[in-house]
């Protein structure tokens, strides 16, 4: 499976940037290639990066958390999500599971990893946990 060539511009637009809260991405079989689904802008809220996770289908994501540490400092820590619901078809989780390390050597610099199969997995306190 190969990934789409814009893939490493889009992590590094989050990653210096700050350009976007979140990146979704998606394997397009046809093509043979993870690509970028949607970008949520920096605006946006943790709900709506929930919201753009299919139900019963599987995506990776990288989701840029803003955190104040107990020394009131501002820190960042992007998070890569892998995200398979249980509810998904079997080829997907085949075809994601073993993509997901050609994508991660494309996003090389995140902080954090979620394997996720339901949204309890991937809850906001679940992700403040692993920051602190």
């Amino acid at each position: 499976m190969g990934v789409a060539p814009n893939i490493r511009d889009t992590f590094l637009e989050l990653q210096m940037k700050k350009a976007f809260r979140y990146v979704i991405f998606k394997i397009e079989e046809k093509q043979k290639q993870v690509v970028v689904e949607k970008t949520g802008a920096t605006t946006e809220s943790y709900d709506d990066f929930l919201a753009s996770l299919p139900e019963n289908d599987c995506r990776y994501a990288l989701y840029d958390f803003d955190f104040v540490t107990g020394e009131n400092v501002q820190k960042s820590k992007i998070f890569f999500i892998a995200w398979s619901p249980a509810t998904s078809r079997i080829r997907a989780k085949m075809l994601y599971s073993t993509s997901k390390d050609r994508i991660k050597h494309e996003l090389d610099g995140f902080h954090y990893e979620i394997q996720a199969t339901d949204r309890s997995e991937v809850d906001l306190d679940e992700l403040r946990q692993r920051a602190h």
